[in-house]
């Protein structure tokens, strides 16, 4: 059985890796890159590392594997009927199956100026090493995105000696897994050890400059003097290939329980693919998804079973953790917060059960809050004593 694997993230590699010896396997990647860990761009960007040090799979260890892996190859088309993927070149490859893992693409503003010399986009190796090159003479620059990528951004663009304001649409950073409170937290701590600034709330409203970004221009009449923009707005399913092809698309690539798509013979995994009208953002999925993918090719029989997988994030050295629900409108809040030594949870509960956590600072109680929500256990009976963790759960 000939495998077509079309993404080289870790989706695709970990689903290449597991097909390894059971199939003739290519894996095929739009970057003219080895598989390397996405995740770690940012130190890339600071300098605290190479780019060779993100690598996850060198040329060596896909050839040991049996993978044929083919950098800098974009699939443009697939033709389901005669099992061929056309490239960006012109070629066509062979498969029997093909497994679609092209992830999601960075969101770009279409503001006034975003086209400028200067204005970039913080997704790939290539666009970190862009951002770096125009770093090296050190100024300005504006991050627009509070979110966990903009953050990473705007602390490694600070580490090369660049003066960062980060600009966002709401009162406080990273709300998709802090709530206000914890997110002004992390605001003051990013602007004391990073030297950060921060204009929340603000919109956008042009980027200004005529041969190159001059400015940030914002919709309450401010403006930003900045020599570099980095646009971290978020991502969204790349799903063009798959829709060309016909598949069923709706956010995401359409899948069941075991990764096929409308056409069984074509899957989908990671950040492109669409699971009970849930598409993933975390690593940790993606790659459940990528060994659910290769059983099913195999007929192994395995099944995907979403878990309420945590966001355990480290923004500039600072452990932030949440799962379930955060800040949900129906839930009761419990609190503890210690702002001097910067630490703070909130807990939110529901029919005397947790249905969720957010953790700042002090991660280290995770496990205990991650198997309460995923269980549903009553936590009545040590309510008062649940956010001091695990140590005080049966205290007298």
């Amino acid at each position: 059985m000939r495998v077509l694997v079309i993404g080289a993230g870790p989706a695709g590699t970990r689903c290449a890796e597991r097909l390894a010896g059971r199939a003739a396997v290519t894996l095929v990647g739009a970057e003219a890159a080895l598989p390397y860990d996405r995740v770690a761009l940012g130190r890339v960007l600071s300098g605290e590392a190479g780019s060779a040090a993100l690598i996850t799979h060198d040329a060596r260890r896909l050839r040991d594997l049996g993978i044929r892996y083919r950098a800098a190859t974009r699939i443009v088309a697939l033709d389901r009927d005669a099992g061929l993927a056309r490239t960006a070149k012109g070629e066509a490859i062979s498969f029997d199956r093909a497994v679609i893992a092209t992830g999601s693409e960075a969101v770009r503003l279409k503001l006034p100026g975003a086209d400028l010399p200067g204005v970039f986009v913080y997704r790939s190796m290539a666009d970190v090493q862009a951002i770096r090159r125009a770093a090296a003479g050190g100024g300005r620059a504006a991050v627009i995105g509070g979110g966990l990528l903009g953050l990473e951004a705007a602390a490694a663009l600070s580490a090369t000696g660049m003066r960062v304001t980060v600009v966002h649409p709401l009162g406080w950073p990273m709300e998709r897994q802090l709530d206000p409170a914890a997110g002004a937290l992390l605001a003051r701590q990013l602007g004391a050890t990073r030297g950060l600034r921060f204009a929340m709330p603000a919109v956008t409203e042009a980027i200004e400059g005529e041969a190159h970004v001059t400015g940030v221009r914002l919709a309450d009449g401010g403006r930003i003097d900045c020599d570099l923009v980095v646009m971290a707005v978020g991502v969204r399913p790349a799903v063009a290939l798959a829709r060309e092809a016909g598949l069923t698309v709706a956010r995401g690539i359409v899948v069941d329980d075991v990764m096929r798509s409308s056409d069984p013979r074509i899957l989908a995994i990671g950040e492109c693919a669409e699971h009970r009208g849930q598409v993933c953002g975390l690593v940790a999925p993606a790659r459940a998804m990528a060994e659910v993918a290769a059983a099913t090719l195999v007929g192994d029989g395995a099944r995907y079973a979403p878990r309420p997988d945590p966001a355990a994030l480290k923004v500039s050295g600072i452990a932030v953790w949440s799962a379930g629900e955060v800040a949900p409108p129906d839930a009761e809040a419990v609190l503890l917060s210690d702002e001097e030594a910067g630490r703070y949870r909130r807990l939110w509960l529901r029919q005397g059960r947790l249905v969720g956590a957010l953790l700042y600072g002090d991660t280290g109680d995770a496990p205990f809050y991650l198997d309460l929500i995923a269980s549903g256990r009553e936590v009545a009976p040590f309510r008062a004593r649940l956010p001091f963790g695990a140590a005080y759960r049966d205290a007298a």
